[in-house]
């Protein structure tokens, strides 16, 4: 199974990719925690929607660029594109850090810092992510997009909790700086790749559809306009995690910066399960949707009636195994069921749904924590995930539906 789980790292190019990202990964995650506790408690006091608006500022342009992230992804030369997205995410990174350094920020300044890292991430995420697909091929996608997300949550396990001891010693602001100088890692992968072993893509002698032909492929296929509805219920009102972790730590245990930190990598621990169960699959189905989804919903109820940090700690294990199962099914069903030439436009469709949704789910669950208590907002999560198995649920009737009317005929 080991074998299984982990062959894309066989590959070289894959190997060296998936090293440079695991260390951004980790300057991510702790970036991540200093933007939300400086929101949280230095800018404000205890305000739920201002983090709330701080996550809208750097989804919403998922959604503004949508008509050229994917085209982008697919039109250029996706190495050369990765250089000037990540070199532009690590001077923001910086620039906020030196802000909070010398004492002169303001929660303007990082509302117009995250929009602005928000624009560079739209441009940069469709591309990072079918990346994958040039680096090892068909055959290997979903392994690779189930160790990103391996990456990804391991990183997570470490990052919350370096950074909430950094806050603790240095100040927020140098956890911005660690994350700017975490993107050469980035920059020295890209530069020590292979050129000759990047696999080539297929492109179309006529390529002028743009961004409609991704929605009229879309439109023409009924389990991607599921996965599409499921993935917009789960991550725009589901996958709120600074809300209901942060306002939870503060709020119902009166936890110190040491303590949200953990609880995040306690989560990436249950994530990190999940992202590596997702690897070991052949490929992903709508039935693993359909249990991540179900999952996800019980297990924010039980995380929303904790009465202990540690029950809350344990309760968010499940949500993490339960929400990566889900968005990795998604990502991997969505990159394998789609034709190479267009998988830019798709894939960039699909983001647009899982991360332009926060802008409206992010705000109102960070309201309903302020109005009605943290715990009520982890009941919108809840809420998020069983309307998404119903959605499956609604696509496997319809699907034997047409099997059976195909059947009599």
């Amino acid at each position: 199974m080991a074998f299984g789980t982990f062959r894309s790292l066989k590959n070289y190019n894959y190997r060296v990719w998936a090293a440079g990202a695991f260390v951004s990964n980790i300057g991510t995650w702790m970036q991540r925690i200093a933007q939300d506790w400086l929101v949280l408690t230095e800018l404000t006091h205890n305000n739920a929607r201002a983090v709330g608006i701080v996550m809208s500022l750097q989804f919403v342009p998922q959604l503004l660029l949508l008509p050229w992230s994917g085209w982008a992804a697919d039109r250029f030369e996706r190495r050369r594109f990765l250089f000037v997205t990540q070199g532009g995410l690590g001077l923001i990174a910086l620039v906020q850090g030196l802000l909070v350094i010398f004492g002169v920020v303001q929660l303007w300044h990082v509302y117009v810092l995250a929009f602005l890292f928000g624009c560079v991430a739209a441009l940069d995420l469709p591309a990072r992510q079918t990346f994958v697909s040039d680096l090892v091929g068909e055959a290997d996608i979903s392994n690779a997009v189930g160790l990103n997300s391996t990456s990804f949550n391991a990183a997570r396990m470490i990052g919350p909790a370096v950074a909430g001891s950094m806050i603790a010693m240095a100040g927020t602001g140098w956890v911005f700086i660690v994350n700017a100088l975490s993107f050469a890692a980035v920059i020295g992968a890209l530069l020590s790749l292979r050129g000759p072993q990047i696999v080539a893509r297929k492109k179309r002698a006529r390529d002028n559809g743009g961004l409609a032909e991704g929605f009229r492929y879309i439109l023409s296929r009924a389990d991607l306009m599921a996965v599409l509805v499921m993935s917009f219920l789960v991550c725009t009102f589901g996958l709120n995690f600074p809300i209901f972790i942060s306002t939870m730590s503060v709020r119902e245990f009166h936890a110190g910066a040491g303590q949200y930190g953990l609880s995040v990598s306690i989560m990436a621990i249950g994530s990190l399960i999940g992202a590596l169960l997702a690897a070991s699959r052949v490929k992903s189905t709508m039935q693993h949707l359909l249990g991540g989804a179900s999952v996800f919903g019980f297990a924010c109820i039980l995380a929303a009636v904790a009465p202990s940090y540690w029950l809350f700690g344990a309760a968010l294990i499940l949500i993490g195994v339960s929400a990566q199962t889900f968005t990795t099914s998604a990502n991997g069903l969505v990159q394998l069921s789609t034709a190479p030439e267009i998988r830019g436009r798709v894939l960039a469709i699909y983001l647009a749904v899982v991360l332009g949704g926060t802008p409206l789910g992010a705000p109102l669950v960070g309201w309903v924590a302020d109005v009605a208590g943290p715990r009520w907002a982890l009941g919108v999560g809840a809420a998020a995930g069983f309307g998404a198995a119903l959605t499956a649920l609604l696509y496997f009737l319809r699907l034997r539906r047409a099997q059976q009317l195909l059947l009599s005929s």
